[in-house]
């Protein structure tokens, strides 16, 4: 390493956000990012520690630990200490398709297993590879590419979350003919509908898009395959077809007055918000939470990201229900470094409802009873009931079991679910014929990405279950080599 004594002499330092009061007012990203020169000291905190987890992309404690893209992150943190922006670019590239998505919505697995952070604090590497690609953006680096020969195979990708779009880069770039279908109007998948405008700017996605565009892969947007288009036609016309479609089916809540008008699964909220954003300016035509009491419930990043968007759209108040208890602040000694840190994270929409409301805006331990309906059947309000953390006899899981007596009523005009995903869809797995497994996602044969269906693959949520965008792009990067293989024989992918 260049400054192998960095870590020692730097303080770590992150973009700067822009403060609750000026952030809240618009849908923008909201981080000022350092100077070249701040950043080249980030990079020099690297400290060449020999065994470098950052990059390991191994599972830990039941949870993954380290890049699950193995990216070469010594390698570049080295070469932006060095100024070697274009170098540094091109190492990104060998192990992430999409830098410009990781570095805004990756929760940074790499930098909870920084040996840094072992006692201290981690590296930047999140924001190291932000500076690298936006660099190579404003260098021209990031640039079209397409393949100098063509191998004849046509490959239909269905889907165009992370795992389809990295399907469709690295086939592509072999030389593949690739075609992308996507039943909604843009492309991007959960990265433009799933994913808020702050935390990800659709711009960045086109900008991307448009490479690949010009690369030679063609979108089919406002196609939906089982429904438009049929599985036949499709085993016609191309040698290979990718599932990639995401576990799209939002977990629901079962409580009496669940038909109220004014409930909704949060993916819909933020689909309905950005595709009015983009369409005419949050005009018209979305879920609005303004002037109203929001009630989330689920805790996760999607959870997180109804907090903000319902700030932005001017909520009365907002209130995030968690079932489980709350997570500690330090890691606990049955969670020890470098397994990922099972600790209290507060995120951007909590920062913002503290900031606003002066409260955190998470309940812990608590769940729905039942919503309560005016005499019109629009939603007025909830009875919440807290929950007792058990272990089960049996299996030895926790379980949370309701506490008699300790219900409670609080007023909400919008309930927005966001308990996560049961897996695939099941008029697009009936259409192909796919095997499932008992989550509904689309088994692999022998733990492959093949599927039962001759010439049908699978790949990222679809195929693994609900997860990070960095492990969708993983599991679309290795789908795309078992692919390359069936087409050619072998693979450099």
């Amino acid at each position: 390493m260049g400054k192998p004594t960095g870590f020692m002499e730097y303080d770590r330092e992150e973009a700067r956000a822009f403060s609750v009061e000026e952030r809240i007012k618009n849908f923008n990203e909201f981080h000022e990012p350092l100077s070249r020169e701040e950043q080249k000291r980030q990079g020099a905190r690297c400290m060449e520690c020999g065994v470098p987890f950052c990059q390991s992309g191994m599972m830990l404690g039941g949870m993954m630990s380290g890049c699950p893209l193995n990216n070469l992150i010594p390698e570049w943190n080295d070469l932006v200490f060095k100024g070697a922006w274009e170098q540094a670019y091109k190492r990104l590239r060998i192990t992430n398709n999409f830098p410009e998505f990781t570095s805004r919505v990756c929760p940074a697995l790499c930098e909870k297993a920084c040996t840094c952070g072992a006692n201290g604090d981690a590296v930047t590497v999140r924001q190291n590879e932000y500076a690298i690609v936006e660099n190579a953006y404003k260098e021209g680096l990031a640039c079209a590419n397409p393949p100098k020969v063509r191998t004849g195979k046509k490959i239909a990708v269905i889907g165009s979350g992370p795992s389809g779009l990295a399907c469709a880069d690295q086939l592509n770039r072999r030389g593949h003919s690739v075609t992308v279908f996507e039943r909604s109007d843009r492309v991007g998948g959960l990265l433009m509908y799933g994913i808020p405008n702050m935390k990800l700017d659709k711009a960045v996605i086109k900008r991307r898009i448009d490479i690949m565009k010009e690369e030679g892969v063609e979108f089919r947007t406002g196609v939906n395959v089982g429904k438009d288009i049929s599985y036949k036609e499709l085993k016609d016309s191309f040698d290979r077809v990718i599932l990639a479609c995401g576990a799209s089916n939002p977990r629901d809540i079962k409580a009496e007055g669940r038909d109220a008008e004014g409930i909704y699964f949060a993916v819909d909220f933020l689909k309905s918000t950005t595709k009015a954003l983009l369409d005419n300016g949050l005009k018209e035509g979305f879920i609005s939470a303004k002037d109203k009491n929001v009630m989330i419930i689920g805790g996760g990043d999607t959870g997180n990201d109804c907090v903000g968007t319902s700030i932005r759209h001017g909520a009365k108040s907002v209130l995030q229900l968690e079932m489980m208890p709350k997570p500690p602040e330090k890691r606990a000694a049955n969670n020890p470094w470098p397994e990922w840190p099972r600790v209290l994270k507060t995120d951007y929409g909590q920062e913002e409802a503290i900031g606003l409301f002066g409260k955190d805006p998470r309940v812990y331990q608590t769940t729905v009873k039942e919503f309560l309906k005016d005499d019109d059947g629009k939603l007025k309000g909830a009875v919440l009931v807290k929950l007792r953390a058990e272990r089960d006899e049996n299996s030895g899981r926790l379980m949370m079991k309701p506490i008699e007596g300790s219900e409670y009523n609080v007023d909400c005009e919008l309930v927005l679910i966001a308990a996560g995903f049961l897996g695939s869809e099941a008029y697009v797995t009936d259409e192909f014929g796919v095997k499932l497994d008992g989550r509904t996602n689309v088994a692999g044969l022998n733990g492959s990405h093949r599927t039962n269906v001759k010439n049908v693959f699978t790949a990222g949520d679809m195929h693994s279950g609900q997860s990070l965008v960095v492990r969708a792009i993983r599991d679309g990067r290795d789908c795309a080599r078992e692919v390359d293989e069936s087409l050619m024989g072998y693979t450099n992918l």
